[in-house]
């Protein structure tokens, strides 16, 4: 069973995906879905209920719902009391499927709501299991600005009053977009993708020292916003050190670990006339050429490597071959008598 810290309110899911509860005197706001994953009580129904995950939402489609109507009467109700005793979260019929009288009065008796869609089982399914997925991840909040720039995801970090805000809105006005300043809110939603967000209260606002709060959609337009962002590559603002050593050639790839995942970094050191903006777009279009197979770094250590290669194979060919004229080895006069 995939379990998660959080959860979900049945009444949330239920105005998200537009369904209809078919037993409306259950109440659904303290019904708490904490399992990603969905079951279709296939086995259930056939009475083999070894391993049942109870948690789960349970859904019935076409096949549940045929095998169901085979069924006896009383075959149907000892079931359906048998799986209601489990105190699953809700039971949804797909495909607007008729629902038996027997299934329910077995539902309103152990108050387990009954729900509704006009969705085919698989693809409601997949959106739930999506969903689910992402209401339910594993997620912290760190401190920086996260902007999305050419389509990656650039989560800026440093100290406090480094020039990240500045940045942010340096970027900002050559067209990218903005996801949250200060306090992103970061969700794992697979084993390789991050997604980050901004907290509602700050959505939209960047905090520009000497001058205040600034909201970016008022002044910029909706196109200067994202509600949220994948974290593809975070950019660490330092203040210059010249003890410190800056990666300069890019070979090795350095990860900041966030949840578990390994993300791209890079350690920009601040001085003056630096141009903050034109090196995170620099680093955003380097990291998605590094994505689609080209990498600028290897391809300068390839081309020096073979110019030291063809250099020593032309020296090696004006030497020409150690040996005298009339093919025979050379022979060294012996000098140890002192001739």
């Amino acid at each position: 069973m995939e379990e998660s810290l959080y959860s979900v309110p049945l009444s949330e899911l239920i105005e998200n995906f537009k369904l209809e509860n078919l037993t409306p005197e259950i109440k659904t706001d303290n019904i708490l879905i904490k399992d990603i994953n969905v079951n279709r009580p296939a086995l259930q129904l056939a009475g083999f209920f070894d391993y049942f995950d109870s948690e789960r939402i349970q859904i019935i489609g076409n096949v549940e719902n045929a095998y169901m109507h085979q069924m006896s009467l009383d075959r149907q109700h000892d079931v359906m009391n048998r799986l209601m005793e489990y105190k699953i979260p809700c039971i949804i019929f797909c495909r607007g499927l008729d629902v038996p009288d027997i299934i329910l009065n077995a539902a309103r008796l152990a108050s387990v709501p009954v729900l509704r869609t006009d969705k085919a089982t698989s693809a409601f399914m997949s959106e739930a299991i999506r969903y689910m997925r992402h209401q339910l991840a594993p997620r912290i909040s760190l401190h920086g600005v996260l902007v999305d720039v050419y389509g990656e995801g650039v989560l800026i970090m440093g100290e406090s009053g480094i020039g990240k805000s500045e940045t942010a809105l340096e970027l900002i006005k050559r067209g990218h977009r903005l996801v949250s300043d200060d306090v992103v809110e970061i969700k794992k939603i697979s084993e390789d993708t991050l997604v980050g967000t901004a907290p509602e209260i700050t959505r939209h606002l960047i905090e520009l020292r000497g001058i205040g709060i600034v909201d970016v959609r008022s002044l910029y337009g909706f196109a200067s916003v994202r509600t949220e962002a994948n974290i593809d590559l975070v950019i660490k603002l330092m203040e210059w050190d010249k003890d410190l050593d800056f990666d300069r050639l890019g070979l090795e790839e350095q990860y900041t670990e966030i949840l578990g995942i390994n993300v791209v970094s890079h350690n920009i050191p601040i001085r003056p006339g630096r141009n903050l903006a034109l090196i995170c777009e620099a680093a955003a279009v380097n990291n998605r050429q590094k994505k689609m197979g080209y990498n600028a770094a290897k391809e300068l250590y390839n081309r020096v490597t073979n110019n030291m290669k063809k250099h020593a194979e032309e020296a090696e060919s004006a030497m020409g071959p150690d040996d005298d004229s009339d093919g025979h080895d050379a022979v060294l006069p012996d000098l140890s008598d002192g001739q």
